[in-house]
């Protein structure tokens, strides 16, 4: 009996965003707190620092079920993300659970759960700020290329033989047919299928393009979600959230993870960005590629993002679904258009 009533006296989700959100639980002051939630954790945001706290979930790719778990992967996110936002990622924070039953970030007590601890970014320098203000400059858009290629030469390279490369990317393709073609979406089959069918006869038509970047060393492990989003243009660039929870997921080309956000930046209204960071990224680095590849790599990105869209239809419904069937069909027209700029 003692037992069960210990445990359902043991703080909840709920009750750590509760305490999370007011002001006065943070070592140090702040007039307020916002917190901002995602599928997978919370973030909250106070006047210097934001903290991230991951949600006891578990799916095919993540597991935080536990918080040791949870601790592991702010460890991880902590370590990975100081390679390119050093000065921003602070430390992981204990919330404590104090001998009262209360909680604390002051070390009192017993850990609980753990967050992320970071310095805030100006809101107003992001990248996709800067897109909707079409306030984006060439010039940082150069800085950005430099510190990325700089980043990836740095990056260890991935032992992997070519076959297993295009069998990877293959598998990627029909797993992203097989979820966009699922009945509940409701999405246009004859479209899903003439795209994905598109990108498998590039793969089987220009073998050749793929084998060289493995043989060129060029698959490393990179950022994983390099989105306009993540991306602070301060004097000196900085790159956030990093996708920490799957090392497989980071594993890639560094040619698409740049065409991936390129194709965000075009999607958000400034497809100008894209020949600004590519060349610039390619004089930094030494690295030339052919431009079909470049839209291969791309088309399948855009056929991932609208895979990840429609799978909010399935979420907690913070959002009108609408706004994720839209954007799945933005990323389907993009899918389609790169593939066939890799045909031509």
């Amino acid at each position: 009996m003692a037992g069960e009533v210990e445990q359902r006296a043991a703080p909840s989700l709920a009750d750590k965003v509760a305490f999370l959100k007011q002001p006065g639980s943070y070592p140090a002051p702040t007039l307020g707190v916002e917190a901002v939630e995602t599928h997978i954790s919370w973030v909250f945001l106070t006047d210097a620092f934001a903290y991230k706290l991951k949600k006891p979930v578990r799916y095919e790719y993540l597991d935080f079920s536990t918080p040791e778990a949870r601790r592991l992967d702010c460890e991880e996110e902590l370590r990975l993300n100081r390679r390119l936002a050093a000065e921003v990622y602070l430390a992981v924070a204990p919330l404590m659970l104090g001998p009262d039953g209360s909680l604390n970030l002051r070390g009192q007590g017993r850990p609980l759960d753990w967050l992320v601890q970071m310095r805030r970014l100006p809101a107003e320098r992001m990248l996709d700020a800067l897109i909707r203000q079409r306030a984006v400059t060439e010039g940082e858009v150069r800085g950005l290329a430099r510190k990325l290629a700089a980043f990836y030469a740095g990056s260890v390279q991935e032992r992997m033989s070519a076959e297993a490369y295009r069998q990877r990317l293959a598998g990627e393709i029909a797993k992203n047919l097989e979820e966009l073609s699922r009945p509940e979406f409701r999405l246009p089959t004859q479209r899903l299928v003439r795209i994905a069918e598109a990108q498998s006869a590039f793969l089987q038509r220009q073998p050749a393009l793929l084998d060289a970047r493995v043989a060129q060393g060029r698959i490393v492990e990179g950022h994983g979600d390099l989105r306009p989003q993540h991306v602070c243009l301060t004097p000196e660039p900085v790159v956030i959230d990093c996708l920490e929870f799957k090392r497989d997921f980071r594993i890639l080309d560094p040619l698409d993870e740049l065409g991936y956000l390129a194709l965000e930046c075009e999607r958000l209204g400034m497809p100008e960005i894209g020949p600004w960071l590519l060349p610039a990224y390619s004089e930094a680095s030494g690295d030339r590629w052919p431009a079909p590849l470049l839209h291969f790599y791309q088309s399948c990105r855009a056929s991932l993002r609208a895979k990840l869209a429609i799978w909010h239809l399935q979420d907690d419904g913070r959002h009108p679904p609408e706004k994720w069937i839209r954007a799945t069909h933005e990323y389907l027209d993009l899918a389609e258009r790169h593939i066939e700029q890799a045909r031509a």
